[in-house]
């Protein structure tokens, strides 16, 4: 069996929990682990299994979203609170007993109950219409949130004080509390009336009693559940772990004497300590993201381990996009790992470039969430036009309200040619790439997945960080200075056949990544530590 320990928490807690649907994604769920349950999953490879160690009482919508919904796996949370239960069902909040004449108001955003003409509780949804938390008033102070699982019961209840969080219950499917954790120093009490976890593991159940009823940190409630399981699992049993500080005391006591395969994905961990680096020297193999990710990790160890291979966590896909149907230009700019400095010179370059093609259109991309990054870039792009003598209205904000705009005969009015693409997720990404004609990323570590978006759509690449997804002449061009970006941009957008052999070159790249090749590196790696 191959056992896959992903990396997901929201903030460094032991929690990923779903979000209201009216507000952005804050983050992109997508990862190392989600990339091989998929190649896992789809393919029939390996026999696998999930262990979520986090508290996910949404996780059922989770693999939804990620096309993985018949992906088995154990949830640690789900053993502490001895939860059997394994299909969702639908719950609404017309299913809680309500005080007699309390009043629902249904706002473009939540619903909110009142008694009396007080304000209540407020029924929060997620993304999918179904409810997700409830929140309730005492005098307009929040005193108790229920979080509310998919299978159909409270998952956890938090209780205020002052409207302040003072302890977290974690509910049995009953109802009943198994252990609270107080938001003061952190530390967890089980539940004397039933201190016991319950372990299923091949059919069987195993209800074992919890060594202590008090316990400092609710990680040290974690690791002995967790290494109870582990030592039900087979000597020849594989663990491959998304390396995450959260996680490491916890796999580091647990997975003693097992098989291990340590993922490695961007800077999700930073190489230092010397727990990390027992780790390296104690796995069967490591995996990283790149190739230069591989260095790095040998650089930090201090070794030229053999044990190690880069596996894209992205696949190519043949996905033709549709920038050449249209009459603008437009050119890809993420802007998000760019210094101030660096930010300056690139706006200067493409903004005097602008000048010599009216068809190009900048657009600035973003994967932060926040709601007013987009006004922000756009500010920050009118001042260094302003500063190098350009016309600032070029990064005109939709929401500006300028004299030219609102003058309907005026002559001098001057189009938008900035624009800010915030694509937090993976979908939003894929769309937006496909009406791109070509990508200029001169960031030290250009992101990966829109990189191979780029090769997947056929567009050409600008960058100055060599790495696996650009080769210098074929799939785009590998520059040295900024004021290079701008020959580079004529030699693709001045001429189709340019355009089009670098479109070919990408499609041949891409055969690279593909699932069938991925896969195969896989195998070895599996084979290697087998």
């Amino acid at each position: 069996m191959l056992y896959l320990i992903p990396a997901w928490y929201k903030l460094n807690t032991w929690s990923e929990s779903e979000q209201c649907w009216y507000v952005r994604r804050e983050k992109s769920e997508y990862d190392d682990t989600v990339k091989q349950v998929q190649l896992f999953h789809r393919n029939r490879a390996w026999a696998y299994r999930i262990i979520i160690l986090s508290h996910v009482p949404n996780f059922r919508h989770f693999l939804h979203r990620q096309s993985i919904f018949r992906a088995r796996y154990w949830s640690c949370f789900d053993a502490m609170c001895e939860i059997t239960k394994r299909k969702m069902r639908v719950f609404s909040f017309k299913d809680i007993k309500w005080p007699e004449g309390v009043e629902f108001e249904y706002t473009p955003f939540a619903i909110v109950a009142y008694l009396d003409g007080v304000k209540i509780a407020q029924v929060e949804l997620g993304e999918d219409g179904n409810m997700i938390r409830i929140d309730m008033f005492s005098e307009g102070e929040l005193i108790r949130r229920n979080i509310y699982d998919d299978r159909g019961f409270v998952s956890c209840s938090e209780v205020y004080r002052e409207g302040r969080l003072y302890y977290t219950d974690y509910l049995m499917e009953s109802g009943i509390w198994k252990f609270r954790q107080f938001a003061g120093d952190g530390h967890v009490e089980i539940n004397p009336k039933d201190p016991y976890f319950l372990l299923l593991y091949r059919g069987k159940e195993y209800r074992l009693k919890y060594e202590k009823l008090r316990y400092d940190d609710i990680e040290d409630a974690i690791s002995e559940v967790f290494s109870e399981y582990i030592d039900l699992t087979d000597d020849e049993d594989i663990f491959c772990i998304a390396m995450h500080n959260r996680h490491m005391n916890v796999i580091d006591d647990g997975l003693v004497g097992k098989k291990l395969v340590l993922s490695f994905f961007g800077d999700r961990i930073d190489l230092q300590g010397q727990q990390l680096k027992n780790m390296i020297f104690r796995a069967n193999y490591i995996v990283a993201d790149s190739p230069m990710l591989a260095r790095n990790i040998k650089l930090f160890a201090g070794s030229d381990m053999e044990n190690i291979t880069d596996i894209s966590p992205y696949d190519s896909r043949t996905d033709f996009g549709v920038s050449q149907q249209m009459s603008v230009q437009k050119i890809l700019v993420p802007v998000d790992e760019l210094d101030d400095e660096v930010f300056t010179k690139v706006i200067q370059v493409l903004g005097q470039y602008l000048s010599e093609n009216d068809k190009a259109q900048i657009h600035l991309f973003t994967r932060e969430a926040a709601y007013d990054i987009k006004s922000s870039l756009l500010k920050k792009t009118r001042k260094v036009l302003r500063n190098s003598g350009l016309d600032d209205r070029m990064a005109a904000d939709e929401t500006m309200d300028t004299s030219a705009e609102n003058d309907i005969d005026s002559i001098d009015m001057v189009p938008v040619r900035f624009m800010v693409d915030q694509c937090v997720d993976e979908l939003s990404v894929s769309r937006c790439i496909r009406e791109q004609r070509i990508l200029v990323d001169v960031s030290e570590k250009p992101e990966y997945y829109v990189q191979i978006a780029a090769i997947s759509t056929g567009i050409p690449q600008i960058v100055m960080t060599k790495n696996q997804y650009v080769e210098d002449g074929e799939n785009g061009r590998i520059i040295k200075h900024y004021d290079e970006i701008t020959k580079a941009l004529r030699f693709y957008l001045d001429s189709l056949a340019n355009w089009n052999e670098a479109m070919i070159c990408s499609y041949e790249m891409g055969k690279r990544f593909s699932t069938g090749i991925l896969l195969d590196k896989w195998k070895e790696v599996i084979k290697g530590v087998g």
